[in-house]
């Protein structure tokens, strides 16, 4: 089989093509995928470079969240058949034709939905709903602000958010990306300029924050960016807001935790992964309420470009460019 491998520590132009890959063969309790799309996420930028939570022995294909047709079965399963259409979370291994993966963590797709789109779908609106619900607790009729709104988790959590009944504003680095989110469901939208910032520009940046979700602050703010965004963003929050901590491709921010003790609010870390490990009923009945919004077309990935597996460096530079709006993915196809 054809794959992406990672055989030293680096960037995406580390990245190699093998031709031929052996093929994987399904241990027990584990199904082979035949793998039609890879979702690209900021982790696999992370993962090559030794810089993730978890390291993968090399050489290995970056990946973590796939969409196939299953293949093969191992002994003992069960739960899945050959020819069934399935996503995967699989944390590495995605960017290649194929992959052995636990069959408790793949999941059958609804019928209507493409494999581009399934690929697109468990990581980034698996994390922004584990936040929105289990983390934040968010209701109807509260305040959430978005920050990266037009990146991939950032618009999967405005489409949530909207379909759980919040007032959304998104927050972008460009017009472009404001129209998009817009488009997306957002209330409104702001664009906030390109850090790093002084102490004047952090307090215009936190002015901006305040104007956009009015007088009584925001009730959730949703943070993937990190940097100099998150103080200035923590200063809009409500009375009791909860302050979601999801990633830091800007850097990873420092808190004056006073501004906790004045605004009486909760800084809450979200682990997705994790939490799916220790709670993977949990998960599941996330999923299932997630596909039932987007059967009923509250929510659908928004893939904006598909690169060829011969292109998977491209594609994970793309997503790091900070240029993507809504999800890149890999074909195999």
């Amino acid at each position: 089989m054809r794959a992406i491998h990672s055989r030293v520590v680096g960037g995406p132009e580390t990245l190699a093509l093998v031709e031929n890959a052996p093929d994987p063969q399904p241990k027990a309790g584990e199904v082979v995928l035949d793998i039609k799309a890879c979702g690209v996420n900021y982790p696999d930028s992370l993962i090559i470079q030794d810089r993730y939570q978890f390291k993968a022995e090399r050489p290995f294909s970056p990946g973590g969240e796939v969409a196939g047709v299953v293949s093969a079965l191992g002994a003992g399963v069960t739960s899945l058949k050959v020819g069934d259409r399935v996503l995967g979370s699989c944390g590495w291994g995605g960017m290649a034709e194929k992959i052995a993966l636990a069959a408790d963590r793949c999941m059958k797709i609804p019928d209507a939905m493409p494999f581009d789109e399934a690929s697109a779908f468990v990581l980034t609106y698996g994390t922004s709903y584990y936040a929105l619900k289990d983390r934040a607790h968010l209701k109807a009729g509260e305040t959430l602000l978005v920050l990266g709104a037009a990146g991939g988790v950032g618009i999967a959590t405005v489409e949530l958010g909207r379909a759980m009944g919040a007032h959304v504003v998104g927050a972008v680095s460009s017009a472009e990306k404001a129209d998009f989110v817009k488009s997306k469901g957002a209330d409104s939208v702001i664009v906030y300029p390109a850090g790093p910032f002084d102490k004047e520009g952090q307090k215009a940046l936190a002015d901006l924050f305040k104007q956009a979700v009015g007088k009584h602050g925001a009730n959730v703010i949703y943070d993937p960016v990190g940097g100099d965004y998150t103080e200035a963003a923590l200063r809009s929050i409500a009375w009791e807001g909860r302050f979601l901590v999801i990633g830091f491709p800007a850097g990873i921010p420092k808190l004056p935790l006073n501004l906790t003790l004045l605004k009486g609010c909760d800084v809450v870390g979200v682990f997705w992964g994790d939490a799916v490990r220790r709670d993977p009923a949990g998960h599941v009945e996330n999923m299932r309420q997630m596909f039932e919004m987007y059967k009923a077309g509250k929510i659908r990935p928004t893939v904006s470009e598909r690169f060829p597996l011969e292109r998977a460096a491209d594609a994970i530079a793309w997503l790091t460019s900070r240029k993507a709006m809504g999800k890149v993915v890999v074909t195999m196809e």
